[in-house]
């Protein structure tokens, strides 16, 4: 327990918690609303559509890929999965379900694509970001879809609490899903033998296969996973906003970038933890909810975005530097 503990100090976990704290202290005393419970619960909802996404995006990365389509995936998933409960009816089995298969399927074919082609799967997800996009709005014509039915708009909670003030909190449906993607990627990542072999492929793809993983399995997996979880936040994001726009999601690929990259996964594969992407995105919404308490405008959000990213790869190659460096002296 004391080597855990120990090993956790001198973690970029650690250190990224520390500043969260100071961050969060920062903000308490130049704002009035940042430390508040509606606050705070304001920000876990409006952020859990980014942490889903980015679970699902490091899990990509541990595995010595990336996947920039993912907003493109949870698009075409809620727009679908909206058309069909609004004129066919469902329930929240077919809500879920419909975006995940969907998923599943855009992620298929992106494993095959990024397996086979052998181009980098940048290159490939950036290419069908584009293409399931631009047949979306090709056939939809752009249209939005409002008027959902009363289960899904009012959605469903649990753990009710209300406040003196009349005030009532809750774990609604987009922090439940949020919670419990995280839990299953904790377990995937940490308790099998699927997330030690997409470990082991990130670090080094050759040797992986030289051991007998199965590649294009893991490839299947990887990115079938990033594609559910993209129709996971499809559906949370539409309940919340209570509406499906065809443009309101992509774009928003830098921002889930960003909060991946700054919680320890490296571009180069093999590292990155759940909880350092879960601090990753704390930040980012900590960051972007402080900006606009203090009135700053949403243009520098996206300035802030990419300073974190750049600054992030900048330390992710320090690092890399100075450990070439120290296997170096111990070879010799």
């Amino acid at each position: 327990m004391r080597a855990k503990a120990i090993q956790f100090l001198r973690s970029a976990e650690f250190y990224l918690l520390l500043i969260i704290i100071g961050l969060g202290v920062l903000l308490t005393f130049l704002t009035d609303g940042f430390f508040t419970l509606e606050n705070l619960f304001d920000i876990l909802v409006s952020y859990s559509f980014l942490g889903i996404m980015a679970v699902g995006l490091m899990v990509v990365l541990i595995s010595g890929g990336i996947d920039i389509s993912f907003t493109a995936t949870a698009t075409v998933a809620q727009y679908i999965m909206a058309t069909i409960i609004i004129k066919l009816g469902g329930n929240w089995l077919i809500a879920f379900l419909l975006p995940i298969l969907i998923g599943i399927g855009i992620g298929a074919i992106n494993a095959l694509l990024v397996y086979y082609l052998r181009v980098h799967s940048i290159i490939i997800t950036i290419a069908t970001l584009n293409l399931f996009y631009g047949v979306l709005i090709f056939v939809t014509r752009g249209k939005w879809i409002y008027n959902f039915p009363d289960w899904f708009a009012e959605g469903f909670s649990l753990f009710e609490v209300e406040t003196a003030d009349g005030t009532i909190y809750s774990f609604s449906l987009s922090i439940i899903a949020l919670l419990a993607v995280i839990a299953l990627a904790a377990l995937l990542m940490n308790r099998t033998s699927v997330g030690r072999q997409i470990y082991a492929m990130g670090s080094n793809m050759d040797a992986a296969g030289r051991m007998g993983f199965h590649l294009l399995r893991l490839h299947f997996f990887v990115y079938c996973f990033m594609g559910m979880l993209a129709g996971i936040a499809g559906v949370v994001q539409a309940q919340l906003v209570q509406t499906v726009a065809p443009n309101s999601i992509v774009g928003r690929e830098l921002e889930v970038v960003a909060a991946v990259i700054l919680g320890g996964a490296s571009l180069a594969g093999g590292a990155g933890t759940v909880l350092g992407t879960v601090l990753g995105v704390t930040l980012i919404a900590v960051m972007q909810n402080g900006l606009a308490l203090l009135g700053v405008s949403s243009y520098w959000h996206k300035v802030v975005i990419g300073l974190i990213i750049l600054a992030s790869v900048s330390i992710t190659a320090y690092n890399q530097k100075l450990e070439e460096r120290r296997h170096a002296r111990i070879d010799v």
